[in-house]
């Protein structure tokens, strides 16, 4: 986990949106949308809980000119359950293209919103362990929820920042 707050800090350093996706009926396929809320619920700025819809806040996220989006979701990479895997926009169009769960494809939304602006994207997946539909979190997932909101609260301590409001500019 060090080697993660490491990375965090480097790629928080500057406005990031952070964006919670996934279903939070099927288990942990919900991990993204959950620890968004439990980031809301710290107090952290600039977090959207996205759910099954990212791409109807890209356009938004890209008009508050951010200098980041990270995607918070479940991602079968295939190791340990709670595992955790930071990926760049490049790194997640070539591993996950066009598979994905959403509507959209992560990768291509990753490509989309870098275009949108000089907006960097960046995703923060963790294995799953269950995807069962009607279940909740499993308690390998809430354990890495609870170490990642760790990790943030770690890196965004003290920092003053404007809170995205999500709103459309006029």
């Amino acid at each position: 986990m060090q080697d993660l707050l490491v990375q965090l800090k480097d790629l928080l350093h500057d406005r990031v949106c952070v964006m919670g996706v996934g279903n939070i009926d099927y288990a942990d396929d919900g991990f993204g949308v959950r620890l968004a809320e439990a980031l809301q619920a710290k107090g952290f700025p600039d977090v959207v809980v996205a759910g099954n819809t990212p791409e109807r806040w890209i356009g938004r996220v890209a008009e508050e000119n951010f200098y980041g989006l990270l995607f918070l979701d479940a991602v079968d990479f295939g190791a340990q359950p709670g595992s955790l895997l930071l990926m760049n926009a490049n790194e997640i169009a070539q591993r996950f293209p066009q598979i994905s769960t959403h509507k959209i494809s992560l990768g291509w939304l990753a490509h989309y919103a870098e275009t949108q602006g000089p907006m960097h994207v960046w995703l923060l997946g963790a294995q799953p362990e269950t995807l069962k539909p009607g279940a909740a979190l499993s308690p390998t997932l809430v354990t890495t929820m609870h170490a990642v909101c760790e990790l943030f609260w770690k890196v965004m301590a003290g920092k003053r920042v404007e809170p995205f409001t999500g709103r459309q500019a006029s």
